[in-house]
């Protein structure tokens, strides 16, 4: 997969990469990235003498047709460890022991402490149960990884990607060996997690939102449907509007016609009363007969 699209991948976007001697030729580690696209899991692998596994969503393997077929090759080629995200809890435990598995086999652990894509291209509240879990149960050390501009290559919703360069910060690693044996007081995790989330941004150069990403698309989609239907309600406003003014038009029009037709009508009705007035009164003296002239005559 490194030849097969690591090589591409390097050769069309040219990816720019800072910090990575960072990363340990040998032995476990955690790297810990912000989530700006899709791609991010294509351009950080290719970058890296070494293999990265991640946890992927269980949908990119059980996606039905050609296209679901495809993903869950690639992903399984790769190495990468489906997780459902449907069972609550369930779920998180099953990532921690996945990536604990990976980091006993001496492996690179990658992981998105965020859970999710950014939504708006800022870096968000990392969530606690699967990172900090992960690296004190394991002893790993955290390496913070930023992912810069791989959202305007590829945005979520597009399938083409733009060509144009990436770049990828990698910090330096982070001990948290103090902390061992303390993965279930939520206080550390708490604190191990905004250690880490405060080194992305540093190196990502992003605004941080103290919410977690998953609330701000709710809130996002919240805003984009209650937008759409006050929008959907302003045209019907309008068109009720519309329609109002059109009737009220025609009313008035047919009231101009009747007003119109009425005069027409008092008009001839007029004309008739004078026709009448002038046939009942006298003829002139030019106009009477000759008979009639001699004998007033």
């Amino acid at each position: 997969m490194k030849v097969a699209i690591g090589g591409p991948l390097r050769v069309a976007f040219r990816p720019w990469v800072e910090g990575l001697e960072n990363i340990p030729a040998e032995g476990a580690a955690i790297l810990a990235s912000n989530h700006l696209s899709f791609s991010d899991s294509f351009f950080l692998p290719a970058v890296l003498d070494r293999k990265v596994t991640f946890i992927a969503k269980a949908e990119y393997f059980t996606t039905p047709g050609v296209k679901g077929r495809l993903t869950a090759a690639f992903f399984k080629g790769v190495g990468q460890l489906p997780v459902d995200r449907s069972g609550g809890r369930g779920a998180g435990e099953a990532a921690v022991r996945s990536g604990i598995e990976v980091l006993e086999r001496g492996e690179l652990f990658g992981i998105y402490p965020e859970g999710t894509r950014s939504p708006d291209g800022r870096l968000y509240r990392g969530k606690p149960g699967g990172l900090a879990r992960v690296a004190l149960a394991s002893g790993a050390p955290v390496i913070p990884v930023a992912m810069i501009d791989t959202e305007k290559i590829q945005p979520p919703g597009k399938v083409l990607p733009k060509i144009m360069r990436p770049g990828i910060r990698i910090g330096e690693p982070l001990d948290f060996s103090r902390y061992q044996g303390m993965e279930h007081d939520r206080f550390v995790l708490r604190a191990v997690t905004d250690e880490v989330m405060y080194e992305i941004m540093k190196l990502s150069g992003q605004e941080y939102v103290d919410m977690y990403a998953t609330a701000a698309k709710r809130q996002i989609a919240e805003a984009a449907k209650a937008e759409k239907e006050a929008e959907k309600a302003a045209k019907a406003a309008l068109a009720q509007a519309e329609k109002d003014q059109a009737e009220k038009d025609q009313a008035e029009k047919d009231r101009a016609k009747n007003d119109a037709e009425q005069r027409a009508e008092e008009q001839r009705a007029e004309e008739q009363r004078a026709e009448k007035r002038r046939d009942a009164e006298p003829r002139d003296m030019g106009q009477r007969d000759p008979e009639q002239r001699d004998t007033e005559q």
